[in-house]
């Protein structure tokens, strides 16, 4: 078998890093120096010996002897030798730089090339390895690290190569300049070359200043290690400088400066691939790029072929991040992948690592009969692989000649095995081979002996191995019946020596247990297998809400009556607005009570919640949702509880509503009552009242009780308002008191026919007793209606009659103590007609007309008369005088030569009376003999032409808002009035009103709207002329809707 042999080069100055960014920073220090001049062809030579490197240690385990630290300068070849021991040769060796893996027959790299040998030793398994490095560079110095592998060891070791600039003598010239003549001679032959040297001495001196120049630019720090420096962050320069010995910190942060090196960051990738990935073969691998928009296109590509997505292949895609998997990987999975976005693509490396090949079982020693057939065996696998090769040498009917040694040989491996294969003759005679069945049952439950369990929905299949010979017949029982389908969700799959019960989707009803029986000739074997089925739990039941609060909600529910087959791990819950799709989780971590108080919810508002129940397999469906519930808050204490009234059973409380209610309202109060000395409160209403104030009855006289009141809504009750003494059940003597409401204070008038209803409240403790009298004398009950109270009166007549009329005597009696009222009522009616109305006297145009008061004045005061006058011819009344307080009045300007009738109405309070007084007699107004000769005058013309006095003027009005014109105008005769708009008349339009009130002429306008906009004209027109008036009316805006 193959051992393994690998050095690894380390930066200078740091060991191999060993960390997954190792790669990276490897990829990042590959030399990038241009050639160095030709080395010599000699062997190089060997630095003075040093102290040892810190990484050289002893020569033990394979290791015979190890290499030692070299020191080389720049341009020469270096090589390093080890001997190694094992007991099989290593084989091709090769080395690890950065993320490349180089078999080292010959890699060629900038400058030179890097030989690995590896040759027999002096000895017997002893082999020497040696490194070759031609013409060294900077970026080769380092820390190496050497790895053999071996079956059965693994050994390593490491070395350091450091290199220096080329040695120059006192002048500060290379030794190198001085070369004697003739090639292909020893340093001792020919002359030196003086000539050559004095024609270059110019060129070595601007050479020499160019030289220093640039070393004082690069301030000898390789070019390789100013582009990491470049690459890296500012608080990162420190620690390369450390890495790589940079002690002129000042003159490094300085060229820094001086480059503004400007990184360009992609515009596709916000992390890209990193350079290389490893993975052993037979495993999977992730590649991961992040890009800036998760929208862009991207394409991977293996080897410049598109990959497309399969089983091997799985594409994935995380947010921005996109991942590429690559399944079981194999060594045709060792090739470069690349990844493009747009125009964008980033570059990585993928390494596969063959396992070594261990030897799983060796062969074995063998000894068979004659003509058996003989099997001899050996297992070989690969570190991490997930398949065997089983190497088999079969005899098939064994003869004496094959007794012997036999060897297994891997081809290619250097590696043997030997088994001895001894000869037996032995006659044996055949006799049939019989065996009984047995079933080998292996069940993976982890409940009991026998037992399955599986999740509902799940594929199951039982695998039974038998053995028997003849071949056994295997039966299948489900509890006790048989069960021989072999087709179905649920059916049996029989082959030699297994037999199989298989359930393609576990229901609840395939739990219980199921028996394999087989049987041969020989006998027969039975086992049982529990099969248990396990599912998510049924959904919680009774969920319901029990109380509630200003934000806060009690949520009660009774467990699943099936839990699943597991026990139950707890509930979720959750809640959300009636209406509202949207479910609010309430608890991310289980909750294993069945109560559960649901908090931060807003007053008023309707509310739903669920349960879900949880088990090792999963959540239930939802519960049924609640009733809608709303939080809410009780109302807070009424206010200014106090004492009204007692008696000796019972107590007035009245009080204020509460200061807060909220959303819920309140639905009344309850009132509650203790006895001094007692803490039981007794209800004294079941049924809330809804006003402020209760009378408490049936109370012992004379206990001593404490009163609450408390207010009730939905929310349930609120803190109680409490009195802050105890009341004294009993009765308080009160003194009788009327209280005579001031309009029966005097006369009350009232009109015949109307009701009489007087009220008149009292006060006194007890209960006074209340009589009435009408003048002494007690009150006609068939007429006149008494109601008393504990505290008023009333006495009611519903049609009043002046005999109603008289002097009311109210009499309120407590004990000893009394109290009077006297109340006069007066009931009226219409007066009579005046008596003996005549004409007393006349004289010129004037009448002396006088009465007397009529004989029944209605029980009421006469107010006045009325007097009317009528001509004889005509006989129609016009009024001369109203309210005339006297009988007798003077009636004038009375027409010469008329006769006139008077009639006298009487007033009182109820109007005039229904009838006058006639006169008797008449008043007749005599000619006299003087004549009236009127004075003689010239009329004056008092006509003209029409005129407006004030014209129309302009008007700008909203649309929806009564608008009105208005002018005047003057003529005599009176104008004709004509109103035109757009000079078109306007005639009977019900949306305009046209009036004339003596000359002022107004157009109204009912809701104008934009259509009535236009030129108004006004023309007034007689026999002497005409005029004209215009205006313009704009209207803005629209008719409301």
């Amino acid at each position: 078998m193959r051992s393994a042999v690998s050095f690894f080069p380390l930066t200078a100055a740091k060991k191999a890093p060993q960390s997954k960014d190792a790669p990276k920073q490897a990829a990042k220090e590959a030399p990038k120096e241009s050639p160095p001049k030709e080395a010599s062809a000699e062997p190089p030579k060997e630095a003075p010996p040093e102290e040892p490197s810190p990484t050289a240690e002893a020569p033990t385990g394979v290791f015979l002897k190890k290499p030692d630290t070299v020191s080389v300068e720049t341009g020469e070849g270096t090589w390093g030798a080890q001997e190694v021991s094992g007991g099989q040769g290593p084989g091709a060796p090769w080395v690890k730089t950065g993320v490349r893996r180089w078999a080292l027959g010959m890699v060629k790299r900038p400058g030179g090339a890097v030989t690995c040998t590896h040759t027999p030793g002096p000895g017997p398994q002893v082999y020497t390895v040696e490194l070759h490095i031609g013409k060294v560079v900077l970026g080769d110095r380092g820390d190496y690290r050497l790895e053999v592998k071996t079956k059965n060891a693994c050994d390593s070791c490491g070395f350091n190569i450091d290199v220096e600039a080329p040695r120059q003598d006192a002048s500060g010239q290379s030794l190198e300049t001085f070369k004697r003549s003739g090639e292909g001679k020893s340093d001792n032959a020919g002359e030196l070359d003086f000539s050559g040297l004095l024609k270059k001495r110019e060129v070595v001196e601007e050479e020499k200043k160019k030289k220093k120049k640039k070393d004082d630019d690069d301030l000898g720090i390789p070019p390789e290690i100013w582009e990491l420096l470049k690459g890296a962050k500012k608080s990162e320069y420190e620690k390369i400088a450390f890495q790589y010995g940079i002690t002129d910190l000042r003159g490094m942060l300085k060229r820094l400066k001086k480059a503004k090196v400007e990184v360009k960051k992609s515009a596709a990738f916000t992390k890209k691939l990193d350079p290389a990935y490893q993975v052993d073969k037979g495993n999977k691998i992730k590649l991961v790029v992040e890009i800036s928009d998760p929208d862009l296109p991207l394409k991977w590509f293996k080897n410049g072929q598109e990959i497309k997505p399969s089983s091997k292949y799985v594409f994935e895609n995380v947010g921005k991040k996109r991942i590429l998997t690559i399944n079981k990987c194999t060594l045709a999975d060792d090739a470069a992948y690349e990844v493009a976005v747009k125009d964008e693509k980033c570059f990585t490396e993928l390494f596969v690592r063959e396992p070594p090949i261990l030897i799983i079982t060796p062969l074995e020693d063998q000894q068979v009969f004659v003509g058996d057939r003989v099997e001899m065996a050996v297992e070989v696998s690969e570190e991490g692989a997930q398949v065997m090769w089983i190497h088999k040498l079969v005899i098939d009917d064994v003869r004496p000649e094959d007794e012997g040694d036999y060897t297994f040989v891997p081809d290619g491996y250097a590696l043997s095995l030997s088994a001895k294969l001894n000869f037996l003759e032995i006659k044996v005679e055949y006799v049939p081979k019989q065996e009984p069945p047995k079933i080998h049952l292996d069940c993976s439950g982890k409940t009991s002996d026998n037992s399955i369990v599986v999740v509902a929905g799940n594929k199951l299949r039982m695998d039974v191995s038998i053995t028997g010979e003849p071949p056994p017949v295997a039966t299948w029982f489900k509890e006790d019946e048989v069960f021989s389908a072999t087709e179905g969700r649920v059916h049996i799959e029989k082959w030699t020596d297994t037999s199989s019960f298989v359930i393609e989707s576990a229901e609840r009803a395939d739990e219980g247990r199921y028996t394999i029986k087989v049987t041969n000739p020989v006998g027969e074997d039975v086992a049982s297998i529990f099969l248990r089925v396990v599912d998510v739990p049924d959904p919680p039941e009774a969920v319901r809400v029990t109380s509630v609060g200003e934000d806060w909600a009690i949520l009660v529910w009774e467990p699943p009556k099936y839990d699943g087959g597991q026990p139950l791990t707890g509930y979720l819950l959750e809640r959300k607005k009636k209406g509202s799709q949207r479910w609010m989780k309430l608890n991310f971590e289980v909750f294993t009570e069945t109560t559960y108080e649901s908090t931060k919810m807003i007053e008023g508002i309707l509310y739903e919640m669920r349960v879900f129940a949880v088990n090792a397999i999963g959540v239930s469906q939802p519960s049924m949702n609640t009733k809608p519930f709303m939080p809410i808050a009780p109302t807070s204490e009424p206010q200014h509880l106090m004492v009204e009234d007692v008696t000796d059973t019972t107590t007035t409380l009245k009080w204020r509503p509460p200061d807060k209610i909220g959303a819920g309202g309140i639905d009344g109060y309850l009132v509650e009552y203790c006895l001094e000395g007692s803490d039981e409160w007794i209800p004294a209403n079941t049924e809330p009242v809804e006003r402020c104030g209760f009378t408490v009855k049936n109370l012992p006289t004379g206990a001593k009780i404490l009163f609450r009141v408390v207010g009730v809504n939905i929310a349930g009750r609120s803190e109680p308002a409490t009195l802050t003494q105890p009341v004294t059940i009993r009765e308080i003597v009160e003194q009788p008191k009327i209280r005579l409401p001031r309009h029966l204070r005097q006369t009350y008038l009232r009109k015949v026919g109307e009701k009489l209803n007087l009220l008149i409240p009292f006060q006194g403790k007890p209960r006074p007793h209340v009589v009435w009298k009408k003048n002494g004398a007690p009150l006609d009950t068939s007429r006149v209606h008494v109601r008393t109270s504990d505290t008023d009166t009333v006495l009611f007549v519903r049609e009043a009659a002046r005999s109603d009329s008289g002097e009311y005597e109210l009499n309120v009696e407590i004990e000893n103590m009394k109290d009077t009222a006297t109340i006069h009522i007066r009931v009226v009616e219409k007066a009579g007609p005046p008596e003996n109305v005549m004409v007393k006297e006349v004289w010129g145009t004037n009448a002396l007309v006088t009465w007397q008061p009529p004989r029944d004045d209605g029980n009421s005061e006469i107010t006045g008369y009325f007097i009317q006058k009528a001509d004889k011819k005509t006989m129609e009344w016009y009024n001369v005088h109203e309210h005339n307080r006297h009988t007798s009045c003077t009636v004038s300007d009375l027409i010469v030569g008329n006769e006139y009738y008077f009639r006298i109405y009487s007033e009182n309070f109820c109007g005039l009376s229904d009838s006058p007084g006639v006169s008797k007699n008449t008043a007749r107004i005599l000619k006299t003999g003087l004549t009236f000769k009127p004075f003689e005058y010239k009329e004056h013309d008092f006509r003209t032409a029409p005129k407006f006095l004030t014209p129309l003027i302009d008007r700008v009005v909203v649309a929806g808002y009564a608008a009105a014109l208005n002018c005047a105008v003057r003529g005599h005769p009176k104008p004709k009035v004509v109103w035109m708009k757009n000079k078109m008349e306007i005639r009977e339009d019900p949306k305009f009103l046209m009036t004339n009130h003596q000359g002022v002429l107004t157009l109204n306008i009912r809701r104008p709207s934009p259509f009535d906009a236009g030129t108004y004209s006004c023309l007034a027109v007689n026999e002497l002329g005409e005029a004209l008036a215009e205006c313009r009316l704009e209207v803005r805006g629209e008719l409301p809707g």
